[in-house]
C-alpha cells in the first residue's frame, strides 16, 4: 500500500465533506479490494479531526445486514468512528446543507460503563460494561458521489458516518432481550412506516454487533472505553432524507425518537 495513495484518497474525502461537492469513489485511487488500505485511509482523517479539536465519543458500526453485505461483497461489519460535533439533539433540526445526500437509519445505541479491552470479547462481557441502552438514529452520508460504494469506499469515508441522535430514555440491559425489539419508522407522519426491522436483523442481534466491534478494535490496540457510544447497527432499511422531512422511530422498550431535516430555504 502506498501511503501516499492513502493521502490522496483521505484529502478528496474532506475536501468533499468541506465543499458539499460528493467526490469520484476513491477506490479508484486505492489497491482493488484492498480492506486494509480503506481503514488507512480512514484513520488518516480521523486523526486530522482529532488535530482540529474534535473528541471522539464512540464507534458506528456498518454492513450488518446480510443483504447489504452480500451486495457489496463482504462477509464481515466494518466500523466507524463517531465524533461528538456529529450529534443532533433528540427531535433536533439537521440544517440544509450540513450533508451530502444523507439516509436514515434506526439503531440500538449501548453506552458503555467500563472499558472492553479483550480481543476475544463475549457477550457477557458487553453486558458487563453496558451502562444503558438507548434509541437512536444515525443519519448515514457519503462523500462519494451517487452512494457508488464498495467496501473500500466506505470503509474509507469513515463507514459513511454523517450525524446521529441519540434517545434521552436510558434503559438497563437487565431483563432486556434485544434480539426482539421491534423497530418502526415514519417520514413526516405517514401511516406507512419507511423502515421496520427486529433486533435479530442487526447481526443475529445488537449485542453480537458490539462483540465484533469490541474484539476487532481490541485486537487492533484501540479498544472501546468507558463512555463510548456504540451505535450496534441498522435494525432496518434505510430511507432517504430531503430537505423538509422528519423522521420519527419507535424501538419498542426503548422508547422514540425523531429528527427534522430544515428546508433549503433556510440554507443561508
Amino acid at each position: 500500500m502506498n501511503a501516499a495513495d492513502a493521502t490522496k484518497a483521505a484529502d478528496a474525502l474532506l475536501a468533499a465533506e468541506r465543499t458539499g461537492e460528493a467526490c469520484p469513489p476513491v477506490r479508484n485511487l486505492l489497491p482493488e479490494g484492498d480492506i486494509d488500505a480503506a481503514y488507512l485511509v480512514q484513520r488518516i482523517n480521523v486523526a486530522r479531526g482529532l488535530e482540529a479539536g474534535r473528541r471522539i465519543a464512540g464507534r458506528k458500526i456498518g454492513l450488518t445486514s446480510p443483504a447489504v453485505q452480500a451486495q457489496l461483497g463482504v462477509g464481515q461489519p466494518d466500523f466507524g468512528t463517531l465524533f461528538a460535533d456529529m450529534a443532533v439533539p433528540d427531535g433536533g433540526t439537521v440544517a440544509a446543507g450540513r450533508l451530502i445526500q444523507p439516509k436514515v437509519e434506526t439503531e440500538v445505541a449501548l453506552v458503555l460503563g467500563a472499558d472492553l479491552p479483550h480481543r476475544d470479547c463475549t457477550v457477557a462481557d458487553v453486558i458487563r460494561a453496558t451502562a444503558f441502552a438507548l434509541a437512536a438514529l444515525e443519519i448515514v452520508d457519503s462523500r462519494n458521489a451517487d452512494w457508488d460504494i464498495t467496501i473500500v469506499d466506505t470503509v474509507s469515508d469513515n463507514a459513511s458516518s454523517g450525524l446521529y441522535v441519540l434517545g434521552g430514555t436510558p434503559v438497563p440491559l437487565s431483563g432486556l432481550d434485544l434480539r426482539a425489539v421491534r423497530m418502526t419508522m415514519t417520514r413526516d407522519g405517514a401511516s406507512q412506516p419507511v423502515s421496520e426491522g427486529i433486533g435479530a436483523d442487526c447481526l443475529g442481534g445488537p449485542l453480537n454487533a458490539a462483540v465484533w466491534l469490541a474484539s476487532t478494535l481490541a485486537r487492533a490496540g484501540d479498544p472501546l472505553r468507558a463512555g463510548d457510544v456504540v451505535l450496534t447497527g441498522a435494525l432496518g432499511p434505510m430511507a432517504v432524507a430531503a430537505p423538509g422531512n422528519r423522521f420519527e422511530a419507535r424501538i419498542s422498550q426503548l422508547g422514540r425518537i425523531s429528527v427534522q431535516f430544515a428546508p433549503e430555504a433556510d440554507a443561508a
